[in-house]
């Protein structure tokens, strides 16, 4: 393969106080990623490929597109290994230092990459870039974000990209759990790896799961806006604490192919879905007030389908037919948003990650390319 992998380091605008764990990287925030570019030739076109915490140095679709001349970023956001304290509004000042870093190399096309929850991330930073609507964060004060932070991308790539942080939050949080302050405090009634119900899952059992779902986040919502407002009550006090979410994996499609079919095997992306769920480190195990209400709360942004719906530019959607965590309703809500500029190409057999599969990663980048030269170059 004629590729170089180029290690970069991009400076990104100072943002809010004690938002990373590193004084440094506070006071001159700098973001990392890898170029992998053809080692001849000039291409006019990149991608970028950002997650909002998972580390996409590794990605596997940088090598294949570089191959392919298309250059492809990929960068990780200031919260990369940690989303205690993620905010959505700071991983876009991220990626669209990301973008003008490849405006800087001479791309004339840059097609954001959204795989998995970069998808998400993807259609909120091109909805802000085409019309700034983040002016202040969910609970007050000011983002600070202008519209010369993000440059717009030219075309959206989805690759096995679920609907957003928000929406996967409330599609797995355990609604067995009757004390947060309990681990193991459970409604057997709702407990889909230890209670009495089984799959496969009856209509009426499923809406009322998802209802008590709902109903949990909404405590939990109502809780956190409750600590905002002390916190700020308090003459010297902070402006965030951290606090544990338990139970968070706990979606009945895990274990019931039934539900939402698609040719996924049984289980979480993960791994067992029931070890997960108890686990100490899962998804919004660890946050803050702030974080939560960015990333999970009802009242999020980063909604990728409603973003979506709110830009202008071509999207390709790739469905991976064999994934744990996207299924043909998250299909459908994406195809819905761009209905009339949007390209569905299906990835058959493709896990989550295209673990193992190495000639539909080369498939996929194929169709990226093509993709490109139809609708981008």
């Amino acid at each position: 393969m004629n590729v170089v992998f180029e290690h970069v380091a991009i400076d990104v605008r100072p943002g809010v106080v004690m938002e990373s764990q590193s004084g440094l990287q506070n006071l001159r925030p700098r973001i990392y990623g890898v170029l992998g570019r053809p080692m001849s030739g000039n291409p006019r076109t990149a991608a970028l490929i950002m997650h909002p915490t998972s580390n996409y140095m590794g990605h596997y679709f940088v090598g294949p597109l570089a191959a392919m001349n298309v250059s492809c970023l990929a960068l990780n956001s200031r919260y990369a290994g940690n989303d205690a304290l993620l905010q959505m509004e700071r991983v876009i000042l991220d990626l669209g230092a990301g973008i003008r870093f490849l405006r800087s190399r001479g791309y004339q096309k840059i097609i954001l990459i959204g795989s998995s929850g970069g998808g998400a991330l993807a259609a909120f930073y091109q909805s802000e870039s085409e019309n700034l609507t983040v002016h202040e964060f969910i609970e007050g004060g000011p983002t600070g974000v202008t519209r010369n932070d993000l440059p717009p991308a030219d075309g959206i790539v989805l690759s096995a990209a679920h609907l957003g942080r928000a929406e996967i939050f409330a599609e797995w949080v355990d609604p067995a759990v009757t004390n947060e302050n309990d681990l193991f405090a459970t409604d057997p009634e709702l407990d889909i790896y230890d209670g009495p119900i089984r799959p496969p899952f009856t209509s009426q059992f499923i809406a009322t799961f998802r209802a008590a779902q709902l109903a949990r986040r909404a405590r939990i919502e109502g809780w956190v806006e409750a600590e905002i407002t002390a916190l700020r009550k308090l003459p010297n006090g902070p402006v965030d604490r951290i606090f544990i979410i338990n139970r968070t994996h706990s979606d009945p499609r895990m274990i019931d192919l039934s539900l939402d079919s698609n040719d996924r095997k049984w289980g979480s992306v993960w791994g067992d879905p029931r070890t997960v769920n108890y686990a100490a480190n899962a998804f919004g195990r660890v946050t803050s007030l702030r974080a939560f209400m960015s990333q999970f709360s009802s009242k999020s942004r980063a909604l990728g389908p409603a973003n979506l719906k709110q830009t202008s530019v071509p999207v390709l959607l790739l469905v991976h037919t064999a994934d744990a965590s996207t299924f043909p309703s998250t299909r459908d809500a994406w195809h819905a948003a761009a209905e009339g500029r949007i390209t569905t190409v299906r990835i058959e057999a493709g896990n989550h990650y295209l673990v193992g599969q190495s000639e539909l990663v080369e498939f996929g980048a194929n169709t990226i390319v093509d993709w490109i030269d139809k609708h981008v170059r």
